[in-house]
């Protein structure tokens, strides 16, 4: 059976470095149809679609297959890639999610508040110039390794370590991961033998924080995270906490670069601060795409979906959605959830630790820093599965 509906598909190309998944083709596409095909699959990209298939019984979690779409099928990484809990499903997804859930509380992630505030404080006194920085050099990166660090109880002065490994393994959701292959393995083997280091100590010496809780976690039906599982668990952790934050909070730099009555208004009223992050995730977000992969055939709106196709569903495409979303950027509005964080039962387990860092850090940038503008020199991931500035030059009005 074939595709059968009122207007031609769209076909992207996605495996061109140069797409954009957020530019006006992909928004032109949207008003034409539902979906688009591309070279992964299929596209999905109105909110209506998005929010159904996201949760739809004959789709799985599909970012498993991301590898071998790119001829990435064994190796160090490809066996760390199968063993995240996002990509597992079932009762195995459910057991380490509830083993790990203890270590994301509220309570836990609460109390390091006042030590969010303080870093980005201090990030601020220290840039090097008092009214230009070098964003994501002077604030965003050392801002999300360092809450990593505080959260795994790491000396702060180490985060060089957190930052370096986890850019290089970022690479891997890129299109590029095949050629880039022997680095990102390199860093991985490096993350491995950080994290099996850390465990140990806190098998020795427990303290009340974030890695002993995972070392600890235990339930009689689940029984225990095995020694491979934790080390995985952490090292995602690791890369994950700090990439997709630093991306964020360059993104959201951006965002209100082009909207400057909404950074006011955050400078004046930083209890939005909470609300600013969603509506960046909204319009803005790093994943620009949530994977499934059909399990069963079944047929939605006309088009056959065949079992092992892949759905990317995009989530700025979604997010931007004329027919559900009015207005533009406005951190006051009240908006459908948004799917920055994924959705279904794979929402992201760690979404309240990036909720709560990132809602310290962008009122007090607002404060201290005012009319922000970019500056020329600006560089960026490619706009596909994950994206950010690498080099985010920008000129401001320090706070008097």
């Amino acid at each position: 059976m074939s595709p059968v509906t009122l207007h031609p598909v769209p076909v992207f190309d996605v495996t061109d470095p140069a797409f954009s998944i957020t530019s006006p083709e992909v928004h032109e596409a949207r008003e034409r149809n539902w979906y688009a095909t591309t070279p992964y699959g299929i596209a999905v990209l109105r909110y209506e679609q998005v929010n159904k298939l996201l949760k739809h019984r004959n789709l799985r979690q599909g970012s498993i297959a991301w590898p071998a779409h790119n001829g990435v099928t064994e190796g160090p990484f490809a066996e760390w890639f199968r063993s995240w809990i996002l990509n597992k499903e079932g009762e195995e997804h459910h057991r380490l999610r509830r083993l790990m859930n203890p270590a994301f509380s509220p309570k836990l992630i609460g109390d390091l508040v006042p030590r969010f505030q303080a870093l980005a404080s201090e990030l601020i006194d220290n840039f090097a110039e008092p009214d230009r920085c070098e964003f994501v050099g002077e604030f965003a990166e050392p801002y999300a390794a360092r809450v990593i660090a505080i959260m795994l109880g790491l000396p702060e002065e180490e985060w060089k370590v957190i930052s370096t490994e986890s850019t290089t393994i970022g690479l891997a959701l890129g299109v590029t991961i095949k050629e880039d292959l022997p680095k990102i393995e390199a860093a991985l083997q490096r993350l491995y033998e950080y994290c099996d280091a850390l465990i140990a100590d806190r098998r020795a010496n427990p303290t009340d924080d974030f890695v002993t809780a995972l070392v600890n976690a235990s339930r009689p039906e689940d029984g225990r995270l095995s020694d491979t599982e934790l080390r995985d668990a952490m090292v995602l952790l690791i890369f994950g906490g700090f990439d997709t934050t630093r991306n964020q909070l360059g993104l959201a730099m951006q965002s209100f670069m082009a909207n400057p009555d909404q950074w006011r208004l955050l400078a004046e009223r930083p209890e939005l601060g909470g609300a600013a992050v969603e509506e960046v995730m909204r319009v803005n977000p790093t994943v620009r795409w949530v994977t499934r992969e059909v399990i069963e055939d079944f047929e939605y709106e006309g088009l056959l979906l065949k079992s092992g196709t892949t759905v990317h569903l995009y989530s700025e495409s979604a997010g931007t959605d004329p027919r559900v979303f009015e207005g533009g950027f406005d951190i006051t509005a009240e908006r459908k959830p948004h799917f920055g964080f994924g959705g279904g039962a794979h929402h992201c387990l760690g979404h309240f630790v990036a909720r709560s860092d990132m809602s310290e850090a962008l009122p007090l940038l607002a404060r201290r820093l005012r009319d922000p503008r970019e500056l020329p020199g600006a560089t960026w991931l490619p706009d596909s599965g994950n994206t950010g500035p690498i080099e985010l030059p920008i000129a401001f009005t320090p706070a008097p």
